[in-house]
């Protein structure tokens, strides 16, 4: 099977010596810059992989461009860089370059989370295309391959989400850190991919357990998404710019708390939001079993209240892939019938306004603090529509 290479990857290796020969302003458009680094990056590794082989790179780097580079909001890499920012970071030079690679790094990692974590659900789309395990089976039966296509879409994504990490990892090593950057970020960049598989690992052990308490499904929703999406990314962002422990701490605290946010607006959003607000369809978390902090506060009040019936409609629900589109609109009604809806929008709240308060407080360059502010609340909001 023949395929085009994707538009996304076109543009041949282009070493970007200066950010602004990008055209764009990394203060006013972040995202821009991002996936203009992105492309470039990606399109010189599949030079360098097509040279071995045109297939490897016609087949999987091709769609793992198209999983990165189609859609996505960068809001990892503009944490990062706003916190970069606000500690002191140049808008402009070799230390910017550098840090705008490290930002461009965390979305070939959340590439690597989307494509395993879409497997290990069995979700069918990403972002309003097959996900990549249903991508490489559609590829399979096209070419008329032997063997099991779903098998083959399994292992070829297991594969392409590796890629994406170990390109993270290469494009950090060769980001341009000076040495007291390197020192200061390589452990919080370490740390951070270990603590995103272990979230990833604990959301799947909480499938097959039916975890139930909020607090356990609080810690797997910080340890899965909160802390690579902001803690980490503010992290990384205001230990390159040397900032002081305190203003790090800081920074830390308030990244904790939107990253919850973020992670818990999103649960709400995989229970009533359709593939607009995520990218897949309403109901995948119920459909997979995820133990979200929504369905833990609803069996908390379900059992507090003595709804026994509430309770295993509820139980019956999760994990069963094959539930009809009527049922599920019962479940919905069910999680807000139960005040679970709304103690999950509170504790959105609560989160919100904790993170806006450590941000108001920090000793934060303008305009960082003011745009930290603006995606605080963004991360933490309803989808629009």
């Amino acid at each position: 099977m023949q395929r085009r290479p994707s538009a996304h990857v076109r543009e041949g290796n282009q070493d970007v010596r200066d950010i602004r020969t990008l055209g764009f302003d990394p203060d006013h458009d972040t995202a821009a810059v991002i996936e203009a680094l992105l492309s470039r990056h990606i399109a010189a590794r599949r030079e360098e992989a097509a040279r071995s082989s045109d297939r490897f790179a016609e087949d999987v780097i091709d769609l793992l461009a198209d999983v990165v580079l189609r859609g996505g909001k960068r809001t990892r890499p503009a944490f990062l860089w706003w916190g970069w920012r606000g500690c002191g970071g140049a808008p402009h030079g070799a230390g910017a370059e550098a840090a705008l690679k490290v930002a461009t790094a965390l979305e070939l990692i959340q590439g690597c989370a989307l494509i395993h974590d879409d497997l290990m659900d069995g979700s069918l789309l990403r972002r309003g295309a097959p996900a990549a395990h249903v991508a490489f089976a559609n590829q399979h039966r096209a070419a008329g391959l032997r063997g099991n296509p779903d098998t083959f879409g399994v292992s070829a994504a297991i594969l392409a989400g590796d890629l994406a990490l170990v390109w993270a990892d290469d494009l950090f090593e060769t980001a341009g850190l000076d040495s007291r950057a390197r020192r200061a970020v390589a452990p919080a960049w370490q740390a951070m991919r270990t603590e995103t598989i272990a979230g990833q690992y604990l959301d799947l052990y909480g499938q097959g357990t039916g975890v139930d308490s909020p607090e356990e499904s609080l810690r797997v929703a910080y340890l899965k998404s909160g802390l690579y999406t902001v803690e980490r990314p503010l992290h990384l962002g205001a230990a390159m710019a040397g900032a002081d422990p305190d203003l790090i701490a800081a920074l830390r605290r308030a990244g904790r708390s939107a990253g919850v946010a973020f992670q818990l607006r999103d649960d709400l959003l995989g229970v009533f939001g359709g593939s607009g607000g995520t990218g897949k369809p309403a109901g995948d978390d119920i459909r997979d079993g995820a133990s979200t902090y929504l369905v833990a506060i609803a069996l908390q009040r379900a059992r507090a209240h003595g709804r026994d019936e509430a309770e295993g409609q509820l139980r019956a629900a999760l994990g069963n892939r094959d539930l009809p589109a009527e049922e599920l609109r019962q479940i919905q009604d069910l999680l807000t019938a139960l005040g679970a809806v709304a103690a999950v929008e509170a504790r959105i709240g609560q989160l919100t306004a904790s993170a806006l308060t450590v941000i108001d407080q920090a000793d934060l360059l303008s305009p960082a603090d003011q745009r930290l502010s603006a995606l605080v609340r963004e991360v933490a909001a309803p989808a629009a529509g």
